[in-house]
C-alpha cells in the first residue's frame, strides 16, 4: 500500500470517528431532554392538581364532625333552642335582666354579631357554663324595627375561670374562643361562644361572625 493511500485511509477513519462521536453526544443530549421532560410531566400534573385544589377550598372549610360529636352539637343547639325561645320577644328577656350592650357588632370584614343584651347578673355569676342560661342573646336589627333573635352567647370572664381551671372551658363538645385585654368591648379578657341557634351560619354554627347578620337597620338607639 502506498504512503498516499495509508494517509487516506487514516483521515477516512479519523472522519468516521468523528462522526461516531457527534451521533453519541446528540444521542445523550436527546437523552438528557427527554429525561427532564419526563420528570416535568411527573411534577407539573402534581403542582397544578395542588394549585387547584387549593384555590377550590373555601377558607370556611369545617372538620367533618364525628358521629359523637355532631349528636353533641345538635343537642347544644337544641337545648339553646327551648332555653331563649321565650326572649323572641324582647321585652321577655329585658324583664328577665338582660339589657342592650355594645351597640350592635358589625364583622372587621363582613357580617356581624348583632345586638348583643347582656344578663350581668349571670356574667358575674360565673362558674360552669350551663346550656340554659345563657350569659347573652344576640338579635338582629330588622328593617321593619322590630328584632329578631338569632343566638346566644356564653361569656365567662378569663380571670375568674383560670383561678379555678386548667384550659378554656367547653360546653357539650364545644371550646370557647379566649378574647384578650383591650378589645372592642371595654371588657377584660373573657372566654365566649357564640351559638347561632336560630339563623343558619354557612361558617358553623359556634364561630363568633355570622356572614349573614347585618347591622344596617341598627338605629344606634334601644328599641
Amino acid at each position: 500500500m502506498s504512503t498516499k493511500s495509508a494517509t487516506e485511509v487514516s483521515r477516512m477513519k479519523t472522519s468516521e470517528v468523528s462522526t461516531t462521536n457527534m451521533k453519541i453526544r446528540r444521542f445523550a443530549t436527546q437523552l438528557q431532554y427527554s429525561t427532564l421532560a419526563l420528570v416535568l410531566m411527573n411534577v407539573c400534573p402534581s403542582r397544578v392538581m395542588a394549585q387547584e385544589g387549593h384555590s377550590h377550598t373555601p377558607t370556611s372549610q369545617q372538620h367533618e364532625m364525628t358521629p359523637e360529636q355532631q349528636r353533641k352539637a345538635g343537642a347544644l343547639l337544641k337545648s339553646v333552642r327551648e332555653s331563649t325561645e321565650r326572649f323572641k320577644d324582647v321585652h321577655v328577656a329585658e324583664a328577665e335582666g338582660y339589657a342592650l350592650q355594645f351597640g350592635c357588632v358589625s364583622g372587621p370584614d363582613s357580617g356581624a354579631m348583632g345586638l348583643h343584651y347582656v344578663n350581668m347578673d349571670l356574667v358575674n355569676r360565673g362558674g360552669e357554663p350551663d346550656a340554659k342560661y345563657p350569659q347573652i342573646v344576640i338579635y338582629e336589627p330588622m328593617p321593619n324595627g322590630k328584632l329578631r333573635l338569632i343566638g346566644a352567647d356564653f361569656l365567662l370572664l378569663a380571670e375568674a375561670w383560670d383561678k379555678k381551671q386548667q384550659g378554656p372551658p367547653e360546653l357539650m363538645g364545644q371550646l370557647f374562643h379566649y378574647w384578650e385585654t383591650p378589645n372592642r368591648f371595654g371588657l377584660p379578657a373573657f372566654y365566649t361562644l357564640h351559638v347561632w341557634a336560630w339563623k343558619d351560619n354557612p361558617n358553623g354554627a359556634f364561630v363568633n361572625w355570622h356572614p349573614d347578620v347585618s347591622c344596617e337597620s341598627f338605629a344606634g338607639k334601644k328599641p
